[in-house]
């Protein structure tokens, strides 16, 4: 009879936990694909100095929250329960959407609670990422694990697609309802989770590291929030890379960070459990994560810009469709990491998951490489078999990796360690958009002026070339993303004798809706190839990474050896 409570309840602990994963990666998604619509319905101003930063705050804005707490959260759940703290991110994540779809107000001031709410959600977010695994963990037997994270993952790629499409849908009807989708699912999963879930681990009642939450939390936040601004505009460079602000917030907070493993071996109940890294297993596979993170993070960003500023309305379709069809020509990224997710995670339960891992990242590099010969015109058929052969990858990855750093910690600390691997892949994912956008923005920042000047002259408008280079990088990249052409607004500027010359012709040419997507279309791609190689040397580093965890299958004994010999 307990056996069969017990079968029973694993099942229930995975399905409340595929919730929460489902409702916070709709919610990811459906962001991304409906910014256009967000931006338009609350009046931002591409081309306004201050814009650019509310999209960067709200794409990284999340992230940045859930990196910082996500290791306080797993410690602290570790020490008062981790359906608690479970439950309570769920309850926080439904605040969060309830009040972004009520969000008053234009421009500016709605643009920051924006922000402010979606800081909101990343808190409830903190909470449910930091326990998921370690429950699932919990209540699951080392040789069911894998299968049961790739279960998980799955409900995380679905909830992306599902995402993708709804945001494309909602956003055409009412910008506010893409906020407001996940509220049914917030209130239904904090009501079955407050029902259904209950402890099954031990409560270790350590004190808290006070000294090192303050010391990592702070560190991180300047890290990131300075490589946040370092891609806003600098006096009259396109990035802020040369800004005082944000070399000293970078160097103060990377000091923080190497600070913190020192104190954390000196504390008598330390945050991070420096001591798992002597598990090999442990260390090799989050810093497989890790690299995966930085070289993956920020590609999807890019591919759906492209394709709703660019290679869609070449093709055909309006602005207004763009956001639903982009997220209907990303399906196949989906479609291989669900068809890849739930196999490689019942192999990885009877082979190990060095392989798989492995060869997961390799084909990811291999992907990355394939998209950097596509040219910006490129056949769509191409296109997806790129992108679903990289799905299949991460799905190759994802859930054995998860399997084999939770499988390898003492029971006691795997809230902590859930903490810890969700920190570094949220780090590395808010750092790798980072990355993705200084190299767009300094690619473009010398081939985007002669690229509109080229198309200026084709155009019969010569004349108007020295006043695109005023265009900033920054507002012609938010500007194409949200269908917005900043060479008409030029227009509008113009000295009148300069106006005057302009043929009628040319002017007629340039108000075409394909005239600015053509125009930028070279010089946007060339960059986008930077990324892509950039992503290609991750993801095969992120696979020797993965090599050196060793071939090993873990087994509970071999869980409980490695805990003693860290004690000693």
């Amino acid at each position: 009879m307990v056996s069969t409570l017990i079968m029973q309840y694993k099942w229930i602990a995975l399905s409340n936990t595929t919730l929460g994963v489902l409702m916070a990666t709709i919610n990811g998604t459906i962001t991304i694909i409906s910014l256009p619509a967000i931006f338009r319905g609350i009046g931002i101003n591409p081309l306004a100095p201050s814009s650019f930063q509310y999209l960067l705050w709200i794409l990284m804005g999340y992230n940045v929250v859930t990196a910082t707490l996500l290791l306080s959260f797993g410690r602290l759940s570790d020490m008062y329960g981790r359906v608690r703290l479970y439950n309570l991110g769920f309850l926080v994540f439904t605040v969060g959407s309830i009040l972004l779809s009520l969000t008053f107000g234009t421009g500016d001031m709605a643009g920051l609670e924006l922000v402010i709410f979606r800081v909101i959600q990343g808190i409830g977010g903190a909470f449910l990422m930091a326990n998921s695994a370690a429950i699932l963990t919990d209540v699951f037997p080392v040789n069911e694990r894998g299968r049961a994270l790739g279960i998980n993952q799955v409900a995380a790629l679905a909830g992306s697609l599902i995402g993708l499409i709804l945001g494309g849908i909602l956003s055409v009807i009412n910008w506010r309802y893409v906020f407001l989708v996940s509220v049914p699912v917030g209130v239904f999963g904090t009501v079955w989770s407050y029902l259904k879930l209950r402890e099954t681990s031990a409560k270790n009642r350590e004190g808290i590291d006070w000294i090192g939450n303050a010391v990592f939390g702070t560190g991180l936040i300047l890290v990131l929030i300075s490589m946040t601004y370092a891609l806003m505009p600098y006096g009259s460079a396109q990035t802020g890379w040369g800004n005082p602000y944000v070399i000293g917030s970078l160097i103060a907070g990377l000091g923080l960070l190497a600070l913190f493993p020192f104190l954390e071996t000196r504390v008598k109940y330390p945050m991070f459990r420096m001591e798992l890294f002597r598990i090999r297993l442990f260390t090799a596979a989050n810093f497989a994560g890790f690299l995966r993170s930085i070289g993956y993070g920020g590609l999807m960003i890019m591919i759906v810009i492209f394709l709703q500023g660019i290679w869609l309305p070449l093709h055909g379709y309006s602005y207004s469709e763009t956001p639903f069809w982009a997220g209907i020509y990303t399906i196949p990224l989906m479609i291989g990491f669900v068809s890849a997710g739930p196999v490689s995670g019942w192999l990885s339960d009877k082979y190990g998951s060095r392989g798989l891992a492995t060869a997961g990242m390799i084909i990811v590099g291999l992907g990355f490489l394939a998209l950097s010969t596509l040219p910006y015109d490129f056949s769509y058929p191409v296109f997806g078999a790129i992108i679903f052969m990289m799905g299949v990858g991460n799905g190759m990855f994802a859930s054995p990796n998860t399997s084999s750093i939770m499988s390898s910690v003492p029971a006691k600390h795997r809230g902590a360690a859930s903490g810890m691997r969700s920190t570094l892949q949220n780090t590395g994912q808010t750092v790798s958009i980072a990355i993705f956008f200084t190299i767009v923005i300094l690619s473009l920042s010398s081939s985007l002026g002669p690229s509109l000047a080229h198309a200026l002259t084709q155009a019969g408008a010569p004349q108007l070339s020295p006043y695109v280079q005023k265009v900033p990088v920054t507002g012609a990249l938010f500007a194409a993303f949200l269908g917005y052409d900043p060479v008409k607004a030029l227009l509008g500027t113009l000295p009148p004798s300069v106006a005057s010359q302009i043929p009628a012709s040319a002017i007629s040419i340039m108000e075409q809706r394909t005239w600015f997507p053509s125009a930028i279309a070279p010089s946007f791609m060339l960059a986008l190839r930077e990324t892509f190689y950039f992503g290609a040397i991750l993801s095969f580093v992120a696979a020797a990474a993965s090599v050196l965890r060793g071939k090993a299958k873990i087994s509970e004994e071999v869980v409980q050896y490695n805990a003693e010999k860290t004690r000693r």
